[in-house]
Formats: C-alpha cells, structure tokens, sequence
C-alpha cells in the first residue's frame, strides 16, 4: 500500500516519477478527496478527536462552542485530518472549561483572514508539532510547581493517572526532584 497527494500521472509526464514504478503500484487508486472538499465531514471529526483528547487528558470537554465550529469551518485544511488531529489536540490541552472556544485554538487559527487561509502552518518553524507543545506545557507546569504533581495536575487541569502518563509519555518523571509531600501525592 502506498499514499500520495501528488498527480502522479503529471508527474511521468514531467519525467519527474518512474512511469514502470507508478505501474507497478497502481493496481487500485483511490482517491479521497481533500478535507477542503468534504466540510461535510468536519463536525464528525470535530466530535471524535475532541472525544479522543477529553478521554486522553482526562478532562470533561462537551464540545466546541458556536463560534470555534464557525471559525473552524472556514479553515481550508491544507493539513487534511492530520491537522484538524492536531488542532483539536492543542485545544484540548489548552482548554480550561468543559467547551473549547476559538482562544483555545492555535494562534494561526484565531483571526479569520486569508494571509491565515493560505498559511501552511505545519510547516512553519514557528508552529510546533503537537507533542512538542504538550511538552512544553508540561515542562512550564513542572517549573512553576517545583515538580510538585498535584499542583501540575490541578494547573493543567487534568486528573493525576493522566500526568503520570503524559510524563511517562515524555520521559520526564525524573525531570525535577519532587518533595516528599510532592511524591505521596
């Protein structure tokens, strides 16, 4: 099996792929059409990585409110669902009540213009990877409570089996010294 978002009979034509290659791997195409064409599917996938992070971060997220599906919906997608994956994940951090609201979302996303439309924010150096920013967060939290895990769990508004994961996650269990008080909660 194989995937791509390249026209792959332009490119033979353009001499830029191996045209006995593309035989040898085009016994069934498929194509899905981009994101971009299909909005149709955006409050389905809204729902599922929305479910999928409230349960992951163990937090009690209802949903997107009014203006973040409005906002969302006139997103093109260059990144496909990969993106609206890491959109839904990075509010679903953020958030700190039970509805992501457009505040929550990465900054490219929070003002509707079309310099942010054309922007391909995945490949910016500015933007980081969703693991990277839960990283991050978790190593901010880890500083201004001295490592303690409660105090973490309470800032990041998560429950204690979750941090335990995410540090695990990260290889930061050991990341700074936690005082007693600290390791027998």
């Amino acid at each position: 099996m194989a995937a791509t978002n390249h026209d792959l009979r332009a490119l033979i034509a353009e001499k830029r792929f191996r045209e006995d290659l593309y035989y040898r791997l085009s016994m069934v195409e498929i194509r899905v059409p981009r994101l971009d064409e299909r909005k149709e599917d955006l409050p389905l996938l809204q729902r599922h990585f929305v479910t999928r992070f409230a349960t992951e971060y163990k937090k009690e997220i209802r949903g997107l409110t009014h203006r973040t599906h409005i906002r969302l919906s006139q997103h093109s997608w260059p990144g496909n669902v990969r993106e609206i994956e890491n959109v839904i994940g990075h509010a679903a951090m953020l958030t700190m009540g039970n509805m992501i609201d457009v505040q929550d979302l990465p900054p490219y996303l929070h003002a509707h213009t079309e310099d942010s439309e054309n922007a391909a924010p995945f490949l910016s150096t500015d933007i980081s990877t969703l693991e990277e920013q839960e990283r991050s967060l978790l190593m901010r939290a880890l500083e201004v409570s001295a490592g303690n895990q409660s105090q973490v769990a309470r800032l990041l508004r998560i429950g204690r089996d979750a941090l335990r994961y995410i540090l695990k996650k990260h290889n930061l269990e050991t990341a700074h010294p936690l005082s007693d008080s600290a390791k027998a909660g």
